[in-house]
């Protein structure tokens, strides 16, 4: 599918930054820019778009923008992409109907995976975003419109990738050079993908991997699971 994407920022060196990111992706298609509220509203309005990349931040855009953008169509999802957010900044976004969240300090390759994730139907944090609600205590099943736990667990194809090398005991760096990606890549996905599994430790994880079929019991027959 190809994804009509909408850049919303009132930087013009953010929205000339994610162009030239997103701009040679195959499957996006980038609709243009807003800078503020009342520009998004139209175009949203009138052309739908699949994902809008926005810094909710933004004094001439806001968090309130995301929720009335959404009450104009219902399709589009939204990726937050701000400096560093505080929890409050945190929960005002998820709450407005954000389902995505990254830093601005991402790399490319996070970038674009929120982007594409999030037109497939998958929520994305980055790393520094999951530890920040962590370290706040933030709930994302309690701040998010809908609970993640009650519809059933999708891997995107590089997730399953990333699974099945951490159950084969690849350190970050061996699995980011096999990848091509950096380490904070694979640190964000394996985050992401605990998130999504319900597990928290490397362990549990690859007891996920094995329960579906990712990776096979018989490797740790006379080993030790890794740690």
């Amino acid at each position: 599918m190809r994804v009509k994407t909408l850049l919303a920022d009132e930087a013009d060196l953010a929205l000339a930054g994610l162009r030239a990111i997103l701009s040679d992706v195959p499957r996006v298609d980038l609709l243009g820019e807003v800078r503020d509220a009342e520009a998004l509203l139209e175009v949203v309005r009138r052309d739908r778009p699949h994902v809008v990349l926005i810094d909710h931040t933004a004094s001439s855009l806001g968090a309130d923008a995301v929720r009335d953008a959404r009450k104009v169509s219902k399709r589009t999802r939204f990726v937050a992409i701000t400096n560093d957010p505080s929890p409050v900044v945190l929960a005002h976004a998820l709450r407005s109907g954000v389902v995505s969240y990254v830093r601005k300090d991402c790399d490319r390759a996070e970038i674009v995976n929120a982007v594409l994730d999030t037109a497939d139907g998958s929520r994305f944090f980055c790393g520094k975003v999951l530890a920040a609600l962590e370290r706040s205590e933030l709930s994302l099943e309690k701040l998010c419109d809908r609970e993640l736990g009650c519809t059933a667990v999708t891997l995107t194809a590089r997730e399953c990738e990333v699974v099945r090398l951490i159950a084969d005991g690849l350190s970050y760096t061996r699995i980011a050079d096999r990848l091509g990606v950096s380490a904070h890549t694979v640190t964000t996905h394996r985050r992401n993908i605990m998130q999504k599994a319900g597990v928290n430790s490397t362990a549990a994880l690859v007891m996920y991997a094995v329960k579906h079929g990712l990776t096979s019991p018989n490797r740790y027959l006379f080993g030790a699971v890794p740690a």
